[in-house]
């Protein structure tokens, strides 16, 4: 939504995982708003603390907005909730956001959902965010090896 919290962990996460199994040079990753909130801020405080604690670093990222060549560029565009692919269809058209999906979609025993949206809560749910990213960036990477041969 604002890229502070769920989207730069996402980003944070996934491209450690990528890191991990030598594949950096294949990806671009990369997090954007849906909404022009905190445009060039950084990630909450919060993201950023519990993100460290897990050896993840935000402190560096700043939010971004997506645009329509973002789109149309990018091979996988995750969603952190329905919301946001919402938002997705209503700025940019049900054709343009057709292969949108929620990032819940790669977990491994949830197999879809959504992720709670930490801002309004406490750092509980921050973590609760790590988690349910970290097991979602290996699916998505198992994913995205089979479907690509790499």
């Amino acid at each position: 939504m604002g890229n502070i919290c769920r989207s730069p962990t996402a980003e944070a996460v996934f491209r450690q995982c990528v890191e991990h199994h030598g594949l950096s040079e294949k990806f671009h990753i990369n997090s954007f708003a849906t909404h022009s909130y905190h445009i060039g801020k950084p990630p909450d405080k919060r993201a950023i603390s519990i993100g460290a604690k897990h050896g993840y670093d935000l402190a560096a990222l700043r939010a971004e907005k997506i645009s329509l060549g973002i789109l149309e560029q990018s091979d996988y565009v995750l969603a952190m909730d329905k919301n946001n692919i919402s938002k997705l269809q209503q700025d940019y058209g049900l054709k343009k956001t057709a292969s949108v999906e929620l990032l819940m979609k790669y977990h491994s025993t949830l197999g879809g959902g959504e992720v709670q949206d930490p801002y309004y809560e406490d750092e509980l749910v921050f973590e609760t965010v790590i988690e349910l990213t970290r097991d979602a960036a290996e699916g998505l990477l198992n994913h995205i090896r089979e479907q690509h041969q790499i």
